[in-house]
């Protein structure tokens, strides 16, 4: 069908987010299905979901890439973003939380908050994104709805409010109960008519707890809005559009989080809360306006109106290799409008380049449109020049939105082709998938010539392989993973260094003198901090930045063996130059010198990444569990009973890390689960500084 233009304010761009199994791309399956998207439901567990396209997400069960799909729902144009819940592509997440208007946030009613749940509220918070919750799973032995409902509270810090009850425990939960309009709806239970419903009287059993919970839902509604406080403090009726309207701007003010409740699997609640999604949710008429950098050295602060008519502007907030089109880069539009065949202007690089489609996306299918508008989520072919937090504009009045912060790999493992034939298709296949994926990285060790791949996780690399050899029919040989280490210095260091050199009748000449110091707090685990207390007579301003990147190449290779040093504050106490003979490169050289030799002098330590672990385990297993984490060197910092499992937290070295997954499937016989994510670099232990080095330092 063609598209229908949809009003701005009837426009929601949402993301689905959630911890691993909590049932979100069910939860999304379901939506498709009763916006009229997809004419059969389609099951994770039998592998044939529409979000889930992609062959290693149906095998896998998974959600790895964020699809985008439209859907109407009441004349209002969804969006939606499927975000994976799975540690290993918090990324993904990242980068669609920060196209999203608002969010669903999908809770599994036996568990609550789990830990990945936990990351992605964090998430959410740091891109300001409103969000309504939806507590799953309520068919399920052990569902519990309060409990769930207070883990948000006390695990997240939020606010939630309880608009909806549901009627039933477990294998007997068969609808909610609407707190604002006082009506029951209730499913059938016939499997064929499953999707039907029925709007009725409260059941007689509830009727006096629906009382006292819409009471407490309008108390909490009126206090956010001073008129409607003094209205309910007097005792007088508020009216049910009144009650949505006020919920609405506190949900996008972030005062609280409406809870809905129900089973996507089993169908029930999904229509309320789609009702939930248009009535609660922004639209992009609601927020701030956009704020950016202008495009050029001054970076001055602008802002840009949400609106059609405003000068076009979007971000590409993701790259996919496409079999049909070649690249696809999904944008989200924020201002202004563009068409196929014009122009666009890449703010990052200053480049032009021709939009020659622009496509809907519903999951894997597509429609093509002639034009995209503020407010819509689309993909546009043609863009070959742009990556991964790119903003795209007009020329004419160009902006440059803050880009997606990507995490550095934690991880490495060797791969070689199969044979040499396969060399150029590995190469060209890697190339593509490094595009899609910032957070994958490719690198060629110039000791040893072997290609090396890295990422954050082994889970994330075991799914690059894969695709290699699925989608792109490269077989590949794959070495054991191997760690990202890292260097930093215990102690204060300084060297003075002069560069000299006449070649081909050109003379150059520079000299610095550095001290260096360790970082301590947050900043030990960046890069360089430079400080410049030299007098423009020793070095000219002009030289500095020649100065600053000398040093920053050198800390790319520590002393102790060759990893990339981090946590180092030098300051640039003088130095010397001459007319006509020094010039930047020069500075670049004397300095780069200066720290190669000020790092051999200030006790370099060898550091490791330190993984932040959460296992939950029925209390039969748990002390083999934590007997399995003292062996590989974890700390335990807390274990804790969550529902009625155990959750154990932990850090532990990443090296001591590999093939854990396997392990503790058999320990628990399978009833285990786990989430590691990257938490900091600290010193590595003698025995390890020893493997390395070959010698204990």
């Amino acid at each position: 069908m063609a598209m229908k233009k949809t009003e701005l304010s009837a426009f929601r761009n949402i993301g689905i987010m959630a911890h691993i199994d909590a049932g979100k791309t069910t939860t999304t399956e379901r939506i498709l299905f009763y916006t009229g998207k997809i004419h059969k439901i389609g099951e994770v567990h039998e592998g044939n979901t529409t979000m889930d396209w992609m062959i290693q997400e149906q095998e896998r069960g998974i959600t790895i890439t964020s699809a985008a799909v439209t859907c109407f729902w009441k004349n209002h144009r969804i969006n939606i973003i499927d975000t994976p819940g799975h540690v290993d592509f918090t990324v993904e997440v990242e980068r669609s939380l920060r196209v999203l208007d608002g969010a669903v946030a999908v809770f599994d009613g036996v568990h609550g908050v789990e830990p990945q749940s936990e990351t992605v509220w964090r998430q959410a918070n740091k891109y300001k994104v409103p969000r309504i919750a939806f507590i799953n799973k309520l068919d399920r032995v052990g569902g519990d709805f309060a409990a769930s409902v207070a883990s948000i509270r006390e695990r997240l810090g939020a606010n939630p409010v309880c608009f909806q009850l549901p009627i039933g425990r477990e294998d007997e939960f068969r609808g909610v109960v609407d707190l604002i309009s006082m009506q029951a709806w209730v499913w059938s239970e016939d499997a064929h008519k499953s999707t039907t419903f029925e709007i009725g009287a409260i059941p007689a059993d509830m009727v006096e707890e629906a009382q006292v919970a819409h009471e407490a839902l309008v108390e909490r509604i009126a206090e956010t809005d001073e008129a409607l406080t003094e209205r309910f403090l007097e005792g007088q009726s508020i009216s049910s559009d009144e009650l949505w309207a006020a919920a609405r701007r506190a949900t996008i003010g972030f005062k609280f989080v409406p809870v809905f409740c129900g089973s996507a699997f089993k169908n029930k609640g999904v229509q309320p809360l789609l009702d939930a999604i248009v009535a609660l949710l922004p639209s992009p008429l609601d927020l701030p306006e956009m704020e950016g950098l202008s495009a050029d050295d001054k970076e001055i602060v602008m802002h840009r109106k949400r609106l059609p008519d405003a000068a076009m502007s979007g971000l590409v907030f993701k790259i996919v290799s496409d079999p049909f089109v070649g690249q696809l880069a999904y944008v989200r539009m924020y201002s202004g409008t563009v068409d196929v065949g014009t122009t666009v202007f890449n703010a990052r690089t200053g480049k032009r380049e021709r939009v020659a489609k622009i496509l809907t996306m519903h999951a894997n299918q597509r429609e093509e449109v002639a034009q995209a508008t503020a407010g819509e989520i689309v993909a546009m072919a043609g863009l070959k020049l742009v990556a991964t937090g790119d903003t795209i504009c007009d020329q004419k009045d160009p902006i440059r939105y803050e880009s997606v912060q990507f995490p550095t790999p934690v991880i490495a493992v060797a791969i070689e082709p199969k044979s040499t034939a396969e060399n150029d298709k590995l190469v060209k296949s890697l190339e593509r998938l490094v595009v899609e994926d910032p957070t994958f990285r490719v690198a060629v060790d110039p000791e040893t010539g072997q290609t090396l791949i890295s990422g954050m996780g082994e889970l994330h690399l075991e799914i690059i392989i894969d695709r290699l050899k699925r989608e792109f029919k490269v077989d590949a040989n794959v070495g054991e993973p191997q760690v990202s280490y890292r260097e930093t210095i215990g102690a204060k260091g300084s060297a003075e260094e002069t560069f000299e050199r006449e070649s081909a009748g050109i003379h150059q000449f520079a000299a610095v003198r550095i001290d260096i110091e360790p970082l301590d707090g947050a900043a030990a685990q960046g890069g360089l901090v430079f400080e410049n207390k030299a007098s423009a007579l020793q070095v000219p301003v002009a030289f500095l930045k020649g100065v600053k990147t000398g040093l920053e190449e050198s800390m790319q290779a520590g002393p102790i063996a060759g990893f990339p040093v981090l946590g180092v504050k030098a300051t640039l106490r003088g130095g010397a130059f001459q007319e006509q003979v020094s010039d930047e490169i020069a500075f670049k050289i004397a300095a780069a010198s200066a720290m190669r030799v000020a790092l051999r002098k200030a006790q370099p330590q060898l550091l490791e990444p330190v993984m932040a672990l959460e296992v939950s385990v029925p209390e039969s297993y748990l002390s083999n569990i934590i007997t399995d984490l003292n062996s590989r060197h974890a700390k335990v910092n807390n274990v804790s009973l969550r529902g009625h499992v155990q959750v154990v937290e932990a850090s532990a070295p990443l090296a001591q890390m590999f093939g854990y997954s396997t392990q503790l499937r058999s320990i628990s016989q399978g009833r285990s689960t786990y989430t590691m994510q990257f938490s900091h670099y600290e010193p590595v232990s003698k025995q390890t500084l020893e493997r390395i080095t070959g010698h204990g330092g």
